[in-house]
């Protein structure tokens, strides 16, 4: 789908922005610029119709009544549907995450899902809230996620889903994986933005949007720091 510029959707920020969803805007469109790519963002709001034809979408996170409204809207308005069937990224945070699946529930009610991936999300025992890490599937080709996460929902994944990594510190879906992928679609429970952390999943985003296996190299050495930080951190809380 790309052309001439990348154009990076920020969908519904007056409804699914509770954790700094911005920022994987912000960051995903520097990383681009820095290395040559024109980029556009667009901000949709709820009351807006979704264009269909750009490279990357962005879910981010929301409470229970604005998640539930969200998931209407794009349902009625069909454009995220349109935008995955023409080869466009896709990126959900939490909420936005939970919402790509059939179905979740927001205040005790269960509500309708994207269905965009094979996953559905209930409420679990307990709220997760704290550091959360795993070990990426190796098909991506990444190191290890770092991120944190405040929900209160557990996410089941169907068999035309991965997991987007294994487990080792936090919850994420149920303790054992956290998050999800197919093709380009892609969601996670980590806050943060969880780019920032990430940078290497951002460039996977940026990868499967421009179409390429590669991008010339950035200096990242402030979110390397960050990482070992939060690594170290997550290490020390494990200890006995």
């Amino acid at each position: 789908m790309f052309s001439d510029s990348l154009r990076i959707v920020w969908v519904y920020p007056d409804l699914l922005s509770t954790y700094g969803d911005r920022g994987n805007a912000h960051i995903l469109a520097t990383r681009a610029q820095r290395r040559g790519y024109p980029v556009e963002v667009l901000e949709i709001r709820s009351d807006q119709p979704l264009p269909a034809t750009a490279d990357i979408y962005l879910v981010g996170g929301g409470e229970d009544g604005p998640q539930a409204l969200g998931a209407q809207r794009l349902i009625a308005d069909g454009g995220l549907h349109r935008a995955v069937a023409q080869g466009s990224v896709v990126f959900g945070v939490c909420a936005g995450y939970q919402l790509l699946g059939s179905s979740f529930f927001a205040k005790g009610t269960k509500c309708a899902g994207l269905d965009l991936l094979d996953l559905s999300s209930d409420r679990g025992p307990a709220r997760a809230i704290g550091e959360l890490a795993g070990n990426i599937d190796q098909r991506l080709g990444l190191p290890p996620l770092s991120g944190f996460e405040n929900h209160g929902g557990r996410t089941h994944l169907g068999p035309e889903v991965s997991p987007l990594a294994q487990v080792t510190a936090g919850i994420g879906n149920d303790t054992k994986t956290e998050g999800a992928w197919r093709g380009k679609l892609l969601g996670t429970y980590s806050h943060g933005p969880a780019l920032a952390r990430n940078p290497a999943l951002a460039d996977l985003l940026l990868r499967w949007a421009v179409g390429v296996n590669q991008l010339p190299p950035l200096d990242d050495t402030w979110s390397e720091r960050l990482r070992a930080e939060r690594h170290a951190a997550v290490v020390a809380t494990a200890r006995p």
